[in-house]
Protein backbone atom coordinates (compact mmCIF):
# COMPACT_ATOMS: atom_id res chain seq x y z
CA UNK A 1 0.00 0.00 0.00
CA UNK A 2 3.09 2.44 0.72
CA UNK A 3 3.86 1.95 -3.23
CA UNK A 4 -0.04 3.77 -4.31
CA UNK A 5 0.59 5.98 -5.96
CA UNK A 6 3.97 4.98 -7.90
CA UNK A 7 6.84 7.52 -8.10
CA UNK A 8 5.88 7.74 -11.76
CA UNK A 9 2.13 7.73 -12.43
CA UNK A 10 -0.61 9.31 -14.64
CA UNK A 11 -4.15 10.59 -13.98
CA UNK A 12 -6.25 8.94 -16.31
CA UNK A 13 -7.38 9.50 -19.29
CA UNK A 14 -5.77 9.55 -22.83
CA UNK A 15 -6.21 10.49 -26.28
CA UNK A 16 -8.54 8.65 -28.14
CA UNK A 17 -7.13 7.03 -31.17
CA UNK A 18 -8.99 8.04 -34.54
CA UNK A 19 -10.11 4.74 -35.96
CA UNK A 20 -12.16 5.01 -32.11
CA UNK A 21 -13.42 8.72 -32.90
CA UNK A 22 -14.37 7.66 -36.05
CA UNK A 23 -16.49 4.20 -34.64
CA UNK A 24 -18.17 6.76 -32.10
CA UNK A 25 -19.15 9.48 -34.84
CA UNK A 26 -20.72 6.25 -37.13
CA UNK A 27 -22.93 4.89 -34.18
CA UNK A 28 -23.97 8.53 -33.75
CA UNK A 29 -25.43 8.24 -37.30
CA UNK A 30 -26.96 4.98 -36.88
CA UNK A 31 -24.22 3.46 -38.87
CA UNK A 32 -22.65 0.73 -36.89
CA UNK A 33 -23.90 -1.31 -33.79
CA UNK A 34 -23.17 -0.90 -30.34
CA UNK A 35 -21.98 -4.33 -30.19
CA UNK A 36 -19.18 -3.03 -33.10
CA UNK A 37 -18.40 0.20 -31.53
CA UNK A 38 -17.84 -2.05 -28.23
CA UNK A 39 -15.66 -4.71 -30.15
CA UNK A 40 -13.51 -1.23 -31.18
CA UNK A 41 -13.10 0.35 -27.78
CA UNK A 42 -12.43 -3.71 -26.54
CA UNK A 43 -9.37 -3.58 -29.37
CA UNK A 44 -8.13 0.30 -28.84
CA UNK A 45 -8.02 -0.52 -24.62
CA UNK A 46 -5.97 -3.69 -25.13
CA UNK A 47 -3.34 -1.67 -27.50
CA UNK A 48 -3.19 1.15 -25.21
CA UNK A 49 -2.94 -0.73 -22.00
CA UNK A 50 0.06 -2.39 -23.80
CA UNK A 51 1.72 0.74 -24.37
CA UNK A 52 1.28 2.32 -20.94
CA UNK A 53 2.98 -1.11 -20.14
CA UNK A 54 5.85 -0.79 -22.63
CA UNK A 55 7.02 2.74 -21.46
CA UNK A 56 7.28 1.83 -17.95
CA UNK A 57 3.83 2.78 -15.91
CA UNK A 58 3.09 0.70 -13.09
CA UNK A 59 -0.38 1.63 -13.21
CA UNK A 60 -2.64 1.35 -16.35
CA UNK A 61 -6.18 2.63 -16.75
CA UNK A 62 -8.40 1.75 -19.58
CA UNK A 63 -7.74 5.90 -20.82
CA UNK A 64 -11.40 6.20 -20.53
CA UNK A 65 -11.84 5.20 -23.95
CA UNK A 66 -15.36 4.39 -23.72
CA UNK A 67 -15.90 8.11 -22.07
CA UNK A 68 -17.53 10.83 -23.44
CA UNK A 69 -16.77 13.04 -20.46
CA UNK A 70 -14.31 12.05 -17.50
CA UNK A 71 -17.22 12.66 -14.88
CA UNK A 72 -20.51 12.40 -16.73
CA UNK A 73 -20.84 9.07 -17.94
CA UNK A 74 -19.94 7.96 -14.47
CA UNK A 75 -22.44 10.18 -12.37
CA UNK A 76 -25.08 9.64 -15.50
CA UNK A 77 -25.52 5.83 -14.31
CA UNK A 78 -26.12 6.31 -11.03
CA UNK A 79 -30.00 6.51 -9.49
CA UNK A 80 -31.58 9.99 -9.03
CA UNK A 81 -29.56 11.78 -11.69
CA UNK A 82 -30.87 13.48 -15.12
CA UNK A 83 -28.23 14.35 -17.63
CA UNK A 84 -29.36 17.29 -20.20
CA UNK A 85 -27.59 19.17 -23.25
CA UNK A 86 -26.84 22.86 -23.08
CA UNK A 87 -24.09 25.09 -24.80
CA UNK A 88 -21.32 26.61 -22.53
CA UNK A 89 -18.84 29.50 -22.89
CA UNK A 90 -16.83 28.83 -19.44
CA UNK A 91 -13.76 27.51 -21.11
CA UNK A 92 -13.38 30.59 -23.56
CA UNK A 93 -14.78 28.57 -26.15
CA UNK A 94 -18.22 28.34 -27.10
CA UNK A 95 -19.06 24.11 -27.21
CA UNK A 96 -22.07 22.01 -27.27
CA UNK A 97 -21.55 20.48 -23.71
CA UNK A 98 -23.82 18.65 -20.78
CA UNK A 99 -25.13 18.77 -17.45
CA UNK A 100 -26.74 16.97 -14.62
CA UNK A 101 -29.16 17.66 -11.76
CA UNK A 102 -30.20 15.89 -8.94
CA UNK A 103 -33.77 14.59 -10.05
CA UNK A 104 -34.75 12.10 -7.35
CA UNK A 105 -33.34 9.84 -5.05
CA UNK A 106 -29.66 9.15 -5.34
CA UNK A 107 -28.36 5.91 -5.34
CA UNK A 108 -25.59 3.89 -6.37
CA UNK A 109 -26.75 1.12 -9.34
CA UNK A 110 -25.18 -2.35 -8.97
CA UNK A 111 -25.24 -3.17 -12.36
CA UNK A 112 -23.40 0.31 -13.30
CA UNK A 113 -21.61 0.02 -16.21
CA UNK A 114 -18.03 1.25 -14.87
CA UNK A 115 -18.12 -1.75 -13.06
CA UNK A 116 -17.55 -4.39 -16.57
CA UNK A 117 -15.53 -1.21 -17.68
CA UNK A 118 -13.36 -1.89 -14.55
CA UNK A 119 -13.06 -5.85 -15.33
CA UNK A 120 -12.64 -5.84 -18.96
CA UNK A 121 -9.32 -3.10 -18.00
CA UNK A 122 -8.38 -5.64 -15.05
CA UNK A 123 -8.33 -8.44 -16.97
CA UNK A 124 -5.70 -7.42 -19.40
CA UNK A 125 -3.90 -5.40 -17.19
CA UNK A 126 -1.56 -8.65 -16.66
CA UNK A 127 1.34 -8.19 -14.73
CA UNK A 128 0.55 -4.40 -13.77
CA UNK A 129 -2.20 -2.80 -11.72
CA UNK A 130 -5.30 -1.40 -13.47
CA UNK A 131 -6.60 1.98 -11.87
CA UNK A 132 -10.28 3.31 -11.98
CA UNK A 133 -10.91 6.63 -12.00
CA UNK A 134 -14.36 8.01 -11.08
CA UNK A 135 -15.22 11.78 -10.02
CA UNK A 136 -15.50 12.70 -6.53
CA UNK A 137 -18.34 12.96 -4.74
CA UNK A 138 -18.38 17.13 -4.30
CA UNK A 139 -18.69 17.11 -8.38
CA UNK A 140 -22.22 15.71 -7.67
CA UNK A 141 -23.16 18.49 -5.05
CA UNK A 142 -21.57 21.71 -6.28
CA UNK A 143 -22.74 21.05 -10.52
CA UNK A 144 -26.06 18.92 -9.96
CA UNK A 145 -27.25 20.53 -6.36
CA UNK A 146 -26.00 23.93 -5.50
CA UNK A 147 -25.21 25.49 -8.91
CA UNK A 148 -27.98 23.78 -10.86
CA UNK A 149 -30.95 25.88 -11.86
CA UNK A 150 -32.79 22.72 -13.21
CA UNK A 151 -32.55 21.35 -9.23
CA UNK A 152 -33.72 24.35 -7.54
CA UNK A 153 -36.40 24.94 -10.13
CA UNK A 154 -37.62 21.43 -8.83
CA UNK A 155 -35.88 20.19 -5.82
CA UNK A 156 -36.19 16.65 -5.30
CA UNK A 157 -34.59 16.57 -1.42
CA UNK A 158 -36.88 18.60 1.13
CA UNK A 159 -33.65 18.73 2.94
CA UNK A 160 -30.07 19.13 2.53
CA UNK A 161 -28.87 17.20 4.76
CA UNK A 162 -30.35 14.17 3.43
CA UNK A 163 -29.18 14.73 0.22
CA UNK A 164 -25.64 14.61 1.60
CA UNK A 165 -26.75 11.20 3.60
CA UNK A 166 -27.27 9.87 0.28
CA UNK A 167 -24.42 11.63 -1.35
CA UNK A 168 -22.08 9.51 0.67
CA UNK A 169 -23.57 6.19 1.12
CA UNK A 170 -23.58 6.11 -3.07
CA UNK A 171 -20.34 6.50 -3.15
CA UNK A 172 -19.50 4.56 -0.35
CA UNK A 173 -21.66 1.79 -2.07
CA UNK A 174 -19.64 2.55 -5.45
CA UNK A 175 -16.17 2.03 -3.66
CA UNK A 176 -17.18 -1.21 -1.83
CA UNK A 177 -18.44 -2.82 -5.40
CA UNK A 178 -15.37 -1.65 -7.06
CA UNK A 179 -13.49 -3.85 -4.68
CA UNK A 180 -15.77 -6.34 -5.15
CA UNK A 181 -14.83 -6.80 -9.08
CA UNK A 182 -11.24 -6.47 -8.10
CA UNK A 183 -10.24 -2.81 -8.19
CA UNK A 184 -7.16 -2.05 -5.88
CA UNK A 185 -6.57 1.27 -6.96
CA UNK A 186 -8.93 4.02 -6.76
CA UNK A 187 -8.99 7.72 -7.93
CA UNK A 188 -11.42 10.48 -6.91
CA UNK A 189 -11.34 13.18 -9.27
CA UNK A 190 -12.68 15.88 -8.32
CA UNK A 191 -12.23 19.73 -9.57
CA UNK A 192 -15.35 21.20 -7.76
CA UNK A 193 -12.88 22.10 -5.27
CA UNK A 194 -11.29 24.85 -7.35
CA UNK A 195 -15.22 26.35 -7.50
CA UNK A 196 -14.02 26.79 -3.36
CA UNK A 197 -11.12 29.36 -4.44
CA UNK A 198 -11.93 30.62 -7.66
CA UNK A 199 -13.68 34.39 -7.34
CA UNK A 200 -15.87 34.12 -10.23
CA UNK A 201 -17.58 30.54 -8.72
CA UNK A 202 -17.75 31.73 -5.15
CA UNK A 203 -19.83 34.30 -6.23
CA UNK A 204 -21.97 31.79 -8.02
CA UNK A 205 -21.88 29.48 -4.90
CA UNK A 206 -22.70 33.08 -2.55
CA UNK A 207 -25.74 33.62 -5.23
CA UNK A 208 -27.38 30.61 -4.48
CA UNK A 209 -27.41 30.60 -0.71
CA UNK A 210 -24.19 29.16 0.25
CA UNK A 211 -21.18 30.20 2.30
CA UNK A 212 -17.88 28.82 -0.11
CA UNK A 213 -15.79 28.68 3.22
CA UNK A 214 -18.05 26.69 5.10
CA UNK A 215 -17.91 24.40 1.75
CA UNK A 216 -14.70 23.97 2.25
CA UNK A 217 -14.84 21.88 5.27
CA UNK A 218 -18.17 20.60 4.32
CA UNK A 219 -16.61 19.12 1.01
CA UNK A 220 -13.87 17.79 3.35
CA UNK A 221 -16.09 16.17 6.02
CA UNK A 222 -18.40 14.52 2.96
CA UNK A 223 -15.24 13.04 1.30
CA UNK A 224 -13.78 11.30 4.79
CA UNK A 225 -17.32 10.12 5.17
CA UNK A 226 -17.41 8.35 1.76
CA UNK A 227 -14.09 7.03 2.70
CA UNK A 228 -14.84 5.97 6.26
CA UNK A 229 -15.51 2.27 5.11
CA UNK A 230 -13.19 1.79 2.16
CA UNK A 231 -11.46 -1.64 2.54
CA UNK A 232 -7.59 -1.52 4.54
CA UNK A 233 -5.95 -2.81 1.36
CA UNK A 234 -7.62 -0.19 -1.11
CA UNK A 235 -6.05 2.25 -2.03
CA UNK A 236 -7.58 5.42 -2.86
CA UNK A 237 -6.31 8.90 -4.30
CA UNK A 238 -7.17 12.63 -5.11
CA UNK A 239 -6.94 13.95 -8.15
CA UNK A 240 -7.53 17.84 -8.57
CA UNK A 241 -6.74 20.42 -11.68
CA UNK A 242 -8.31 23.62 -12.15
CA UNK A 243 -9.65 22.30 -15.34
CA UNK A 244 -8.85 20.68 -18.47
CA UNK A 245 -11.34 21.02 -21.87
CA UNK A 246 -9.88 20.79 -25.24
CA UNK A 247 -6.33 22.69 -23.84
CA UNK A 248 -8.58 24.92 -21.87
CA UNK A 249 -9.05 25.69 -18.08
CA UNK A 250 -11.77 26.82 -16.02
CA UNK A 251 -10.55 27.79 -12.42
CA UNK A 252 -8.07 30.57 -11.34
CA UNK A 253 -6.86 30.73 -7.87
CA UNK A 254 -4.14 29.35 -5.15
CA UNK A 255 -4.75 26.10 -3.41
CA UNK A 256 -3.50 28.07 -0.24
CA UNK A 257 -7.36 28.44 0.72
CA UNK A 258 -8.15 24.78 0.27
CA UNK A 259 -4.88 23.23 1.20
CA UNK A 260 -5.47 22.75 5.11
CA UNK A 261 -8.67 20.95 4.67
CA UNK A 262 -7.95 19.28 2.02
CA UNK A 263 -4.38 17.89 2.92
CA UNK A 264 -5.62 16.53 6.36
CA UNK A 265 -8.05 14.03 4.57
CA UNK A 266 -5.63 11.29 5.81
CA UNK A 267 -7.76 8.40 4.28
CA UNK A 268 -6.13 9.19 0.94
CA UNK A 269 -3.15 7.36 -0.08
CA UNK A 270 -1.80 10.51 -2.06
CA UNK A 271 -3.14 13.56 -3.89
CA UNK A 272 -2.08 14.16 -6.81
CA UNK A 273 -2.02 18.29 -8.04
CA UNK A 274 -1.46 20.14 -11.02
CA UNK A 275 1.74 22.25 -11.18
CA UNK A 276 2.45 23.21 -14.78
CA UNK A 277 2.16 26.99 -14.48
CA UNK A 278 1.85 30.22 -12.70
CA UNK A 279 -2.04 29.37 -12.08
CA UNK A 280 -0.77 26.76 -9.78
CA UNK A 281 1.19 29.00 -7.74
CA UNK A 282 3.50 28.07 -5.16
CA UNK A 283 4.59 24.94 -3.84
CA UNK A 284 3.88 26.57 0.14
CA UNK A 285 0.77 25.36 0.98
CA UNK A 286 1.82 21.71 0.87
CA UNK A 287 3.47 21.76 3.64
CA UNK A 288 -0.38 21.18 5.03
CA UNK A 289 0.61 17.60 3.71
CA UNK A 290 0.41 14.69 6.68
CA UNK A 291 1.57 11.68 5.97
CA UNK A 292 0.49 10.93 2.26
CA UNK A 293 2.27 10.80 -0.68
CA UNK A 294 2.15 14.19 -2.90
CA UNK A 295 2.29 13.32 -6.87
CA UNK A 296 3.88 16.65 -8.52
CA UNK A 297 1.53 17.48 -11.53
CA UNK A 298 4.58 18.92 -13.63
CA UNK A 299 3.93 18.02 -16.68
CA UNK A 300 1.61 19.57 -19.05
CA UNK A 301 -1.14 17.79 -21.23
CA UNK A 302 -3.09 21.17 -22.45
CA UNK A 303 0.63 21.66 -25.20
CA UNK A 304 2.85 19.97 -27.34
CA UNK A 305 5.93 21.22 -26.12
CA UNK A 306 7.67 18.35 -23.95
CA UNK A 307 9.23 19.96 -20.74
CA UNK A 308 13.11 19.65 -20.14
CA UNK A 309 14.18 17.19 -17.47
CA UNK A 310 16.71 19.41 -15.88
CA UNK A 311 13.59 21.82 -15.43
CA UNK A 312 11.39 18.88 -13.95
CA UNK A 313 14.41 17.69 -11.30
CA UNK A 314 14.76 21.79 -10.63
CA UNK A 315 10.70 21.65 -9.50
CA UNK A 316 10.95 18.49 -7.73
CA UNK A 317 13.81 20.31 -5.89
CA UNK A 318 11.63 23.44 -5.04
CA UNK A 319 8.52 21.23 -4.15
CA UNK A 320 10.76 19.19 -1.36
CA UNK A 321 11.47 22.11 0.64
CA UNK A 322 7.99 21.90 1.72
CA UNK A 323 7.66 17.93 1.57
CA UNK A 324 9.74 15.38 2.48
CA UNK A 325 11.30 14.07 -1.39
CA UNK A 326 10.22 10.72 -0.40
CA UNK A 327 6.69 11.64 -0.21
CA UNK A 328 6.37 12.91 -3.79
CA UNK A 329 5.83 11.28 -6.98
CA UNK A 330 5.80 12.63 -10.47
CA UNK A 331 3.04 12.82 -13.02
CA UNK A 332 1.20 15.00 -16.14
CA UNK A 333 -0.80 17.60 -14.54
CA UNK A 334 -4.02 16.02 -16.00
CA UNK A 335 -5.17 13.71 -18.68
CA UNK A 336 -4.89 14.31 -21.85
CA UNK A 337 -8.63 13.87 -23.07
CA UNK A 338 -10.72 14.26 -20.12
CA UNK A 339 -13.59 14.47 -22.95
CA UNK A 340 -13.45 12.57 -26.35
CA UNK A 341 -11.97 15.98 -28.47
CA UNK A 342 -9.37 15.55 -26.35
CA UNK A 343 -6.71 17.89 -25.94
CA UNK A 344 -4.48 19.68 -28.49
CA UNK A 345 -1.67 17.49 -28.77
CA UNK A 346 -0.91 14.44 -30.46
CA UNK A 347 -0.50 10.91 -29.69
CA UNK A 348 3.03 11.08 -29.99
CA UNK A 349 3.66 13.90 -27.42
CA UNK A 350 1.27 12.41 -24.76
CA UNK A 351 3.60 9.34 -25.12
CA UNK A 352 6.82 11.36 -25.26
CA UNK A 353 5.33 13.15 -22.15
CA UNK A 354 4.73 9.89 -19.89
CA UNK A 355 7.85 8.35 -21.00
CA UNK A 356 9.61 11.54 -19.69
CA UNK A 357 7.17 11.28 -16.20
CA UNK A 358 8.74 7.67 -16.24
CA UNK A 359 12.32 8.61 -16.84
CA UNK A 360 12.64 11.44 -14.74
CA UNK A 361 10.60 10.18 -11.48
CA UNK A 362 13.78 7.21 -12.28
CA UNK A 363 16.21 9.40 -11.38
CA UNK A 364 15.23 11.51 -8.70
CA UNK A 365 13.95 7.99 -6.48
CA UNK A 366 15.95 4.90 -8.73
CA UNK A 367 14.62 2.52 -5.93
CA UNK A 368 10.84 3.21 -6.76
Amino acid sequence: MTKIPFRWDQVGSLLRPTVLKEAREQFKQGNISKEVLTRIEDEEIIKSIEKQKEIGLLAVTDGEFRRRWWHLDFIAGLKGITVYDFETTAFGITTEAQGTFVSGKLAFDPVHPFLSHFKFTNEHAAGVLAKQTIPGPNMIYLDSFILSKHYHENPSYEKKEAFIQDLITTYQDAIQAFYDAGCRYLQLDDTSWGGLFDERFRGMIQKNGYDPDELIQEFGDITEAVLAKKPADLAVTFHFCKGNFQSHWLYDGSYELIAERLLSITQFDGFFLEFDDERSGTFEPLKNLKNQRLVLGLITTKTPELESKELLLNRIKEASKYVPLEQLCLSPQCGFSSTHEGNKVSEADQWAKLKLVVETAKEVWPNG
